[in-house]
């Protein structure tokens, strides 16, 4: 019988040596974060203060439903120590990367998506994330798959702003050209109008707009959203081919005015050099009229008509000496 209690005393102290004090020890890597719950309940710092009624992203409807409170945060270090009845919960805080089809209860290729032309396309990309060490109640305990609620949000945004979205260049040009705007030109460029070209055209502010809009992720999910890549949008292939047509005929239509404009300019270019040329030849036929009018006036001004008659005689000399026949109509007063 003695046998027997102290095998069950020794049996006793090793599950309390194994279950007890070796798991009662923990560290945190730099990477990671923490938080400790007793009987299932987080420590807080403060029951009367509570995440995220300060969060500007969220609205006052959203600061009313997403109402957390502050629990204490372990960093990295260690060794730690904690009673039996506690558990601790470690979060890794680096910032990760998913690729945007990610769903862990289906597989696909591509996250389909309907634009405002009714045409159904394929977008793919990746989302850059790391969790909010500020929020990690949220994260843990507010939803139970917090990155499958936060990618199903992030998909949902994408697609309510590939169904709505439109060129702002392209609302621009709807307004009626002014004076110094080509109303021909602006109807080539209204040919781009394909929601698709339009999308493909914008990722950047594809991607500007999601990180906007995803902003409010922390106070609701814990999850801060670092970036949005997407990186194609593919139609449907009979879509891809039309789309090509019309990039094809856009593209010949714009080297054809390229080429009419510069025709035009060549031939403007043309003409002002012929007015030039003829205007220079005007001028030189009469600069030598002007002077021999100029001479004339002098003539007569100092030796008045004698002198005047005289001048035109001497100058017909030379005339007459190359002429071969000479006619006259009158007499010579």
């Amino acid at each position: 019988m003695t046998w027997l209690l102290m095998g069950l005393v020794c049996g006793l102290m090793v599950y309390v040596f194994f279950r007890v004090v070796l798991t009662a020890f923990y560290i945190i890597p730099p990477d990671q974060r923490a938080v400790i719950t007793t009987f299932g309940r987080a420590e807080r710092l403060s029951e009367e203060f509570v995440e995220p009624l300060d969060d500007p992203n969220l609205s006052e409807d959203e600061k009313k439903r997403y109402t957390y409170p502050k629990v204490r945060v372990v960093g990295p270090g260690g060794p730690y120590f904690k009673m039996p009845w506690q558990k601790v919960h470690k979060v890794s805080v680096a910032t990760r990367s998913v690729d945007l089809v990610w769903d862990p209860t289906k597989k696909q290729e591509t996250i389909e998506a309907v634009t405002k032309d009714n045409l159904t396309t394929g977008v793919n990309g990746q989302i850059r994330y790391r969790v909010d060490e500020n929020n990690l109640y949220a994260f843990l305990f507010g939803v139970s798959s917090p990155l499958e609620h936060i990618m199903g949000y992030f998909v949902s945004v994408l697609r309510e702003r590939i169904a709505t979205f439109s060129d702002p260049k392209g609302a621009s040009l709807l307004a009626k050209p002014t004076d110094d705007e080509d109303e021909g030109q602006t109807s080539v460029y209204l040919s781009e109008g394909v929601s698709i070209n339009d999308l493909r055209k914008n990722l950047p502010l594809l991607n500007s707009y999601m990180e906007d809009q995803c902003r409010c992720t922390p106070g609701r999910y814990g999850v801060e959203l670092d970036a949005a890549l997407i990186t194609s949008i593919d139609p449907p292939p009979e879509v891809d081919r039309a789309l090509s047509a019309i990039n094809s005929t856009r593209n010949q239509v714009a080297a054809d005015l390229s080429t009419a404009q510069a025709d035009a300019e060549q031939q403007i270019t043309m003409s002002k050099r012929a007015v030039d040329i003829a205007s220079n030849n005007a001028q030189a036929e009469v600069a030598p009229l002007r002077e021999l009018a100029r001479t004339l006036t002098q003539i007569k001004q100092e030796g008045e008509s004698t002198a005047l008659h005289a001048y035109l005689r001497d100058l017909k000399v030379p005339l007459l000496s190359r002429a071969v026949s000479v006619v006259q109509t009158r007499e010579e007063k």
